[in-house]
């Protein structure tokens, strides 16, 4: 297991949904292109990710299939800052609501043997 806090940043170019923790996750995402037996996990301490109703999102190797099974294209959603829709149709989204704390952004990423 690989375990970091902190808080990532994000070059905004685009004009979709989702905060860093969305974004590093479809990032993660692509470049591991469905690879069996790895799972990750971002989100924010206080509940929200950016601007949306989600703290942050979990992954796994089926995640982008069930994007383009809903007809996203995930490089596309990347590029537009917009990996919101991705996981809402990957049904991997974290909704906590506000914690009202604001400690730090957390990672974890499992990588199965």
């Amino acid at each position: 297991m690989l375990l970091s806090g902190g808080e990532t940043t994000v070059t905004v170019r685009g004009r979709g949904r989702g905060g860093r923790n969305l974004e590093l996750l479809l990032a993660l995402a692509l470049a591991l292109d469905g690879a069996e037996g790895i799972h990750a996990l971002a989100a924010d301490t206080d509940g929200i990710d950016g601007t949306e109703d989600a703290a942050g999102a979990v992954l796994g190797p089926a995640t982008l299939a069930r994007a383009k099974a809903e007809g996203l294209d995930p490089k596309e959603r990347l590029r537009d800052n917009d990996a919101w829709p991705v996981f809402a149709a990957a049904g991997g989204l974290i909704r906590t609501g506000p914690t009202r704390t604001n400690v730090n952004d957390f990672r974890a990423i499992v990588i199965e043997r």
